[in-house]
């Protein structure tokens, strides 16, 4: 598949197995020099001035290039297929332009072929490139939009507003981005005026069934609690996904985050269950740090070893994402 078969509203970031940006050439793909990352990102990467809400997502474990295209489009295609005035009344207009962040997930579906990829996205992140890659898009993303309101308000509804999105293991890469970009720490949550001061700001992060541990943020990812984000971090999981709980559970001895919800986190974690499209999410209910969000009743489809793992492009994912977008203004 070529760029020239991308639709307009999306761009594609292609990473290496390093976690290094790739570029097409005519003799194929190529690294991108450090010092040209900028220039790069100047020439292939300015929002659009019709766009109001700029959206970057990473796909997960067994997932080809070509389908990590088809689910952006199908996700954006059930936002735009329920966006309405009434449902989301600060969305008006909704007009979305997405980067899709790629990289070498398949393996075999297998315990051995899990926890190759689980290293990759590690070692992609920690030893590679990948965190300060994203960190350094998100950075030119947030700097490029348009964001007229002076601080201490970082947006507003003539803005352009900056959300994350992840699937599986592609949820590791964005926070590992957010982690590297949040020294010196800014207080999260949308209940707050703080100024920005950080190479982004990113004003909602969604983990659709995040493939790791449930004291990951404990752990693993300890600067989200004061990291550079306006809005919450929202985990949705599912007893149903099989990647998260079977082959998380004997790879590293205890469930997923996708499977169980997120444990012990650096400020109280909110459960709530996932709604229909019908209901409305409160503020209330999305404005807290860390957000568990119980899919067990929606992400229920899927066969053969990693179960309902990716059974997220669902009319109630695009819903929540909406709901996010909406509060956010």
């Amino acid at each position: 598949m070529s760029l020239a078969d991308v639709p307009g509203d999306i761009h594609v970031v292609d990473l290496g197995s390093d976690g290094w940006l790739l570029e097409e050439t005519p003799v194929g793909p190529r690294p991108v020099p450090a010092n040209h990352l900028a220039d790069y990102f100047a020439e292939t990467l300015c929002p659009p001035a019709w766009a109001t809400d700029l959206l970057v997502y990473a796909h997960g474990w067994q997932t080809s290039p070509e389908s990590a295209l088809d689910d952006v489009q199908r996700l954006l295609a059930l936002a735009d297929a329920q966006h309405d005035s009434e449902r989301y009344p600060r969305l008006t207009p909704w007009r979305p332009w997405t980067v899709l962040v790629r990289w070498p997930s398949r393996s075999l579906p297998s315990l051995s072929g899990y926890r190759r990829i689980r290293d990759r996205a590690h070692a992609m992140s920690t030893e590679g490139h990948a965190a300060r890659v994203i960190g350094r898009l998100l950075g030119y993303v947030d700097s490029h939009r348009a964001d007229p309101a002076a601080p201490p308000v970082l947006a507003n509804r003539e803005g352009q507003y900056l959300h994350l999105v992840g699937h599986s293991f592609g949820c590791r890469f964005l926070c590992e981005a957010v982690q590297w970009a949040a020294d010196p720490p800014l207080t999260l949550g949308w209940n707050t005026s703080e100024p920005a001061g950080r190479p982004f700001t990113a004003d909602s992060m969604l983990l659709l069934q995040m493939a790791a541990p449930r004291d990951a943020f404990a752990s693993m990812f300890t600067a989200l609690g004061e990291a550079p984000l306006r809005g919450p971090v929202v985990a949705t999981y599912s007893r149903h996904d099989r990647a998260n709980g079977f082959w998380h559970l004997r790879a590293e001895k205890r469930a997923g985050i996708g499977h169980s919800g997120i444990g012990t986190a650096p400020a109280p974690v909110s459960a709530i269950r996932m709604l229909p499209p019908g209901e409305a999410y409160p503020l209330a209910a999305l404005d807290h740090r860390f957000v568990s969000v119980d899919a067990s009743e929606v992400f229920v489809r899927g066969h053969g070893p990693a179960g309902a793992h990716s059974d997220h492009l669902r009319p109630e994912s695009a819903h929540l994402l909406l709901s996010l977008a909406d509060h956010c203004r």
